[in-house]
């Protein structure tokens, strides 16, 4: 529990450093002076590059020292390691790790190769973001939400074709019908619109459909307004049909979550031996006895311990 917390740390931490190095106010402008040899003439030129704060730096080193001894221990103690590098969470960790210790080492070069390198790793860095997945090794949430998206696979699936399609027809529709209200000496009979070709009304369409309507584009013929009403209409009915099974499924496994969480830990328990000849608890019928029990009986001793193993089996 002290290490899901700590992880939790670092990870919250690492995230807020990524998202301040991209403010303006950790970011100064600084004039750096180069020289260069070329034909055994020696040229001064001087750049202006953006340079991070350096705290943000130390910060974030910290923590992908933390992320690399967590990673090196799962890497040592982990019992499959084939399973192990198949784990898309695990292949996250080592590419969010990587470009650091990378970008250290390239930093003090000043070819153009390794400044080419740095500029790829600095685009990189994205990766970094993706560590927010790692809670989902800490919240029942999270694992509820990415076993709903597995299970939903064809839902989804049925859910962007169903939206490819209307949104083909759609954006055919709206070219052809923004044609309409075109004036007599317009060649192309786009002068008057926005939808210049289908390609662009494949935006529009996604945007309707979607019920999203940034107004960016917009029909001004009433044949337009008709296919765009029409396109809304569609949106809201694609949409509508395959949710509901997503829902059900989150709700599935949102209730097999809770129901297992509220079950009791699982504790090793005594299961006791069953009585053996020549201990206390062990009898038999006296065969020579006019009183003994039937076959089918035993004694008392023997019969409660087997109440309390069948019992102890059945917690178990």
């Amino acid at each position: 529990q002290y290490i899901a917390f700590a992880s939790l740390f670092f990870i919250l931490i690492s995230i807020t450093t990524f998202c301040l190095e991209t403010h303006e106010a950790f970011n100064k402008i600084i004039n750096k002076t180069e020289t260069t040899t070329q034909n055994n003439v020696t040229k001064t030129e001087i750049t202006l590059e953006v340079e991070t704060e350096p705290f943000l730096t130390y910060v974030e080193g910290m923590c992908v020292i933390w992320f690399t001894f967590e990673f090196l221990m799962r890497v040592l103690f982990c019992p499959d390691k084939m399973e192990f590098i198949k784990s898309s969470l695990n292949i996250i960790d080592f590419v969010a790790i990587l470009p650091f210790y990378l970008e250290v080492g390239l930093s003090g070069l000043s070819s153009k190769a390794a400044k080419d390198v740095l500029g790829f790793l600095r685009v990189v860095r994205f990766v970094r973001i993706l560590r927010i997945f790692k809670l989902t090794r800490h919240f029942v949430g999270l694992r509820v939400l990415g076993h709903t998206l597995r299970a939903s696979t064809n839902e989804f699936l049925l859910l962007i074709i169903f939206l490819a399609l209307g949104v083909l027809i759609f954006a055919t529709m709206i070219y052809y019908a923004e044609r309409i209200g075109a004036e007599p000496g317009d060649i192309t009979g786009s002068a008057h619109t926005n939808f210049k070709n289908i390609p662009i009304g494949f935006w529009w369409a996604v945007v309707t459909m979607t019920t999203l309507g940034y107004g960016d584009m917009y029909p001004v013929t009433w044949s337009g307004m008709l296919v765009g009403a029409l396109c809304a209409l569609a949106g809201v009915l694609t949409i509508a049909m395959p949710v509901p099974v997503i829902v059900n499924n989150f709700g599935m496994y949102y209730s097999l979550a809770m129901a297992k969480q509220k079950l009791p830990k699982k504790k090793n328990k005594h299961i006791p031996r069953a009585p053996q000849p020549g201990s206390p608890n062990y009898c038999k019928p006296d065969m020579q006895s006019p009183h003994r029990s039937a076959p089918g009986d035993s004694c008392p001793l023997a019969q409660e311990e087997i109440i309390e193993i069948n019992r102890a089996g059945k917690i178990v």
